[in-house]
């Protein structure tokens, strides 16, 4: 490595910084970890566990034990979202009926205020509390009219972004309501027993594009530059499955094999992306359906991508809501696609959205269902090998997770992700395995028909699947739902039965850890037997840097572009003889490979780093940059390569950290940045912004990556220097960090 320093003080500014490559990389810098997509979703954007512990204890003090009296039937509301003040306006009305003598009448509010309150076109006392609002209920049974007049200021739940940035057509507004959110924004209810038919009315500026629940039976355009958006839903849901998003989208549709209509939303700079990002739409949906057994039970189905979604994605009913990360090209498409969480989300218009859980305990009746039918629908696409080995990953952690003493019930309330989407996706997969395939569509079939619009739990589910099979089902339910460890000797049973490719790879597995043969052997004297990619990718992942020069040459010469993917994330050292087999890597169509590939040959051969660099200059990777932001960071430190751009490459990076880019890619430019001690004052501020971010993870890592930087000398002056340039929120944050 070469012994050069690059001095980036005329970069930085006042604060004169030298960096050698042997320093930049005892740093630990580009020690980078190559993970799936789905790997991210397990950890950012899977959705977290509702759980209404003291629902019933909350409302007690108002008199809420008569609520049950109470059916509230259909809502009928006109939505002005006011983004300059980051407030919703609304007004509404509520039919309800009385069925029963009842003290009040609750809906839940979060810091609303209410200008006007009428029960049947009269005024009424109500009271307020900041979190609920409540009125003295009518003596007399039968149906009534609540209408009200409100303003919002949502802390959550709605999000305004690009609003109060320079940049045009970066604006957008949507909602997030899991669980108990909704009530952050309209008066509704924080228990998904209460089932209503929704009718959303919208008042928005003309130019933009408003999408929500239900049918849009009428769009009219007003003379204020405003228009007037109306939505019909015909069949009840729980209040947390409304949703909205405003923005500058196209869309392109089509109509499933049972004439529902399907609308694919994206912005309009992304026409381009549209057919990978949607790529199986069609055939997902026709398989649901037809694999379900169940009509798909709502009036249309729309999918729209937004920035900084807090998940990967959100069923609200017919208008999924999804993070436009997964807005990719094809080459991206190989690495990074929405075909899962397209799946999932669309399986969830049954499972969650038509039947509904009762609690949090019957959270698998959610998930784990939408998981199940996601991997069944990748199965259709992709083929039964692709099937098990995904589902032998998911046995993996969770053995790993169950082994570290960590293992939950299904039937737990407070599990986590992994638990509720991929145990619970297991327990069916060997719930059919149990009862037979025509019982368990049969009884899939009766499930949904019979609590269709209704709540349940998983006694429901699993008396309907003991009546069509005739088996008592009870050992299941006790090892599935109700033990905590996960039988990962009964599943890896399983896999070798079903997946001849999984067979053979514990039998080589095995070879090996008997110390019966070498690796090499082991895996050279079967690889031209091996029918099976995903096989052959594994064997490397596991054993890449075991093999031989000579065996690795070979692979990246002759197979496809996942086994060489394998080699290139594998290899710790690449041996000399094959630098030129492994400089073909940089030419394949998928990010992952060539990120991976970059740095490896620009680490191993210092010599060739600017050949390198010319050859992926132009490569900008996945939604999140990562082939550029990595380039741009090696540009930087490669001594002599065009030391006249060095300040370009330097702006362009730390621009990366601008409040304009989504999340991930802010992040990826923090970390590379903070690895080279190269954080100017944009930076600086770009980073104290994020400690406040909507994304909880990111703003977690955010804050934790200042308090580092904060330990350096002279690096709280920095920040504290940069205080009166901050917004009130800003400065708040910095007067608990800094102690002030």
């Amino acid at each position: 490595m070469p012994s050069s320093v690059l001095n980036v003080s005329a970069l930085l500014g006042p604060t004169p910084l030298r960096y050698g490559i042997g320093v930049w990389r005892k740093l630990g810098f580009i020690k980078l970890k190559y993970v799936f997509w789905k790997d991210f979703c397990d950890t950012l954007a899977m959705k977290s566990t509702v759980v209404l512990v003291f629902f019933f204890l909350a409302f007690s003090c108002l008199g809420v034990m008569g609520q049950s009296g109470i059916d509230f039937t259909s809502l009928s509301v006109e939505i002005i979202p006011v983004p300059e003040r980051n407030e919703i306006h609304g007004q509404g009305v509520y039919t309800f009926d009385v069925q029963k003598n009842v003290d009040s009448v609750i809906l839940d509010a979060k810091k609303m205020t209410f200008s006007k309150f009428t029960l049947n076109g009269k005024g009424i006392p109500y009271n307020n509390s900041g979190s609920k609002v409540s009125f003295k209920a009518p003596k007399k049974m039968g149906e009534y009219n609540l209408s009200f007049h409100y303003v919002a200021n949502p802390g959550q739940t709605v999000y305004f972004l690009g609003w109060k940035d320079s940049l045009d057509g970066n604006e957008q507004i949507w909602t997030q309501g899991q669980g108990k959110y909704t009530s952050h924004w309209l008066p509704s209810f924080d228990d998904m027993t209460e089932k209503v038919e929704f009718d959303l009315n919208f008042v928005f500026d003309k130019d933009y594009e408003v999408i929500a629940n239900g049918k849009l039976v009428q769009k009219s355009i007003l003379s204020n530059g405003q228009a007037h958006w109306s939505f019909d839903m015909q069949n009840p849901m729980s209040s947390y499955l409304i949703g909205f998003a405003i923005g500058k989208f196209k869309k392109d549709g089509f109509y499933s094999n049972s004439n529902v209509l399907n609308e694919n939303y994206y912005h309009y700079k992304d026409s381009l992306k549209a057919e990978p990002t949607y790529r199986y739409s069609k055939q997902i949906f026709d398989f649901l359906e037809e694999e379900i057994g169940v009509p798909y039970p709502w009036q249309n189905y729309k999918q729209i991508p937004v920035q900084d979604f807090l998940y990967a994605g959100m069923e609200n009913t017919g208008a999924t809501i999804f993070s436009n990360t997964f807005v990719v090209d094809s080459i991206a498409f190989v690495d990074r696609n929405y075909v899962n969480v397209n799946a999932h989300e669309m399986a969830h218009q049954w499972f969650g959205n038509l039947v509904t859980e009762q609690s949090g305990k019957h959270h698998w009746l959610h998930e784990g269902f939408a998981t199940y039918y996601a991997y069944l629908a990748e199965k259709e696409i992709f083929g039964e090998d692709y099937f098990y080995w995904r589902l032998l990953e998911t046995a993996k952690a969770l053995d790993n997770f169950s082994g570290d003493g960590n293992g939950e019930a299904l039937t737990n309330a407070s599990a986590g992700s992994l638990t509720f989407y991929e145990k619970g996706a297991w327990a069916l997969v060997m719930l059919r395995n149990r009862v037979g395939d025509e019982a368990f569509k049969d009884g899939i079939k009766n499930y949904l028909n019979k609590f269709a619009y209704q709540n349940v739990t998983i006694p429901d589910f699993m008396w309907e699947m003991e009546k069509v099979s005739g088996m008592k089902l009870s050992g299941f339910e006790e090892q599935w739902l109700q033990e905590s460890e996960f039988p990962f000797e009964v599943v890896k049973g399983y896999l070798r039965a079903k997946s001849p490719s999984i067979k053979t790879y514990f039998e080589i597995k095995d070879l090996i850890a008997k110390e019966t043969v070498g690796v090499q052997q082991a895996i050279e004297s079967k690889w031209d037997t091996l029918l099976s990619e995903r096989l052959k990718q594994q064997l490397i992942l596991d054993y890449g840097d075991k093999l031989s020069a000579a065996f690795l040459g070979k692979l990246l010469n002759e197979e496809k572009l996942k086994v060489r993917q394998a080699a290139a994330l594998s290899m710790k050292r690449i041996p000399e003889e094959i630098q030129s087999d492994f400089e073909s890597l940089l030419a394949d169509k998928s990010y992952k490979t060539i990120e991976a590939a970059l740095f490896r040959l620009w680490t191993d051969f210092p010599e060739n780093q600017k050949k390198y660099l010319d050859q992926t200059r132009t490569i900008i990777g996945f939604p999140n940059k990562n082939v550029r932001i990595l380039w741009l960071t090696l540009a930087l430190v490669t001594p002599d390569y065009e030391a006249g751009s060095k300040r370009g490459f330097f702006e362009e990076l730390s621009g990366y950290t601008g409040t304009e880019y989504h999340f991930e890619t802010r992040m990826l430019a923090f970390q590379f940045l903070k690895s080279i001690g190269a954080f100017n004052d944009a930076t600086l501020k770009n980073l104290i912004q994020a400690c406040n971010h909507h994304v909880w993870h990111f703003k977690k890592s955010s804050r934790k990556m200042l308090k580092e930087f904060l330990k350096g000398e002279g690096n709280n002056a920095r920040v504290r220097a940069l205080y009166p340039t901050l917004n009130v929120e800003q400065q708040q944050y910095l007067d608990k960090t800094l102690g002030k």
